[in-house]
């Protein structure tokens, strides 16, 4: 069998992990054969590709960002979308002239989304859940969010000490547009005294009357960590708009930080690195078995797979009932609606 793999979307610590993964249990395991698709979606439609071997796998695991490289390929997606059949027609002629018996599409919800498009032209396919927002549906975990939430709270963490020395109040931005797991798990790990979360709305009000009560208790600085999807009222960074309206309303000297693509860069993390292997080989045991149209997916503590009908178009999201927020809320957090 001849089976081609690319990423798309975003980069995200351990794609190249997954890579491997893929790769080298369909060469070394299932006698595959096994081509690398680059720049995403438009290599496929320009079959630009390259040959991967198990020299050509090797010394990648450690490594960030993506060796095949990705792209944000909203062309290819119209054309799925497309009534002229001709430009179906184009998608499927580019993938029978590379001889593909299999395409691993590597990415986050629209990759997941187009992978299920290519399922429905009638191409086998198979998803490999990536973000570091962990907003993926159907899967408990992606590989790319562990490395994300250590680099995010080993920030906070830094934040503390400037905090405190100087009696500031630190409003710091972390990533996360729809989803707010970056900042739940990097704010409660690294002990965020208020989390601004997209999924849960705030209340301004509640947000600094949590500061000055933290000042009346004798509490000389607080940390805000708030995601960059939560929603302000003028045009400003969330973080730009937290640090001046508590700045003005509390009298507190208030600073903002906004971390940005630093979560998303770099080697991964042991976990990632190992959950991108497990899933990858996961993938090629698919192709193996002809199990096509699915995503594999890491549920509890099992490696698995969903269909990928079941995934497309639905996001992944904090809610008010999470374990952690409830957690939190029992310690005192504030996370701005209570």
């Amino acid at each position: 069998m001849k089976v081609g793999i690319l990423s798309s979307g975003g980069d995200a610590p351990g794609i190249n992990a997954t890579i491997r993964g893929i790769g080298k249990t369909a060469i070394n395991n299932y006698g595959m054969q096994v081509i690398g698709i680059q720049n995403g979606f438009s290599g496929l439609l320009y079959k630009d590709v390259v040959e991967l071997n198990d020299p050509s796998l090797s010394g990648i695991l450690n490594l960030g960002g993506t060796i095949l490289g990705t792209a944000r390929e909203k062309v290819f997606r119209k054309m799925i979308t497309s009534p002229d059949e001709k430009d179906r027609e184009q998608i499927k002629a580019a993938y029978h002239e590379l001889g593909l018996d299999c395409l691993v599409c590597i990415g986050g919800n629209g990759t997941q989304r187009t992978t299920w498009m290519l399922s429905e032209l009638g191409l086998n396919a198979i998803g490999v859940p990536k973000t570091i927002d962990n907003d993926v549906y159907g899967t408990d975990i992606t590989f790319g969010f562990d490395t994300a939430v250590n680099i995010a709270t080993e920030a906070i963490d830094r934040l503390h000490s400037t905090a405190s020395s100087h009696r500031r109040v630190m409003v710091i931005e972390l990533m996360g547009h729809h989803a707010g797991w970056i900042t739940l798990y990097a704010g409660m790990a690294s002990g965020a005294d208020i989390i601004l979360l997209p999924e849960l709305g705030y209340n301004m009000k509640v947000v600094i009357d949590k500061i000055q009560k933290r000042m009346e208790m004798g509490k000389a600085y607080s940390i805000v960590a708030v995601a960059e999807g939560v929603e302000v009222p003028t045009k400003e960074r969330p973080a730009t708009y937290f640090a001046r309206e508590i700045e003005t309303q509390t009298g507190f000297e208030t600073r903002e930080t906004v971390l940005g693509y630093i979560q998303r860069g770099g080697s991964p993390s042991p976990y990632d690195r190992i959950l991108g292997t497990l899933l990858g080989g996961h993938a090629a045991r698919l192709i193996h078995e002809k199990k096509f149209g699915r995503m594999v997916a890491r549920l509890g503590n099992t490696i698995s797979d969903v269909p990928l009908s079941e995934v497309a178009g639905k996001l992944r999201l904090v809610t008010p009932e999470s374990n952690l927020v409830q957690q939190g809320k029992r310690m005192g957090i504030s996370f701005g609606v209570w």
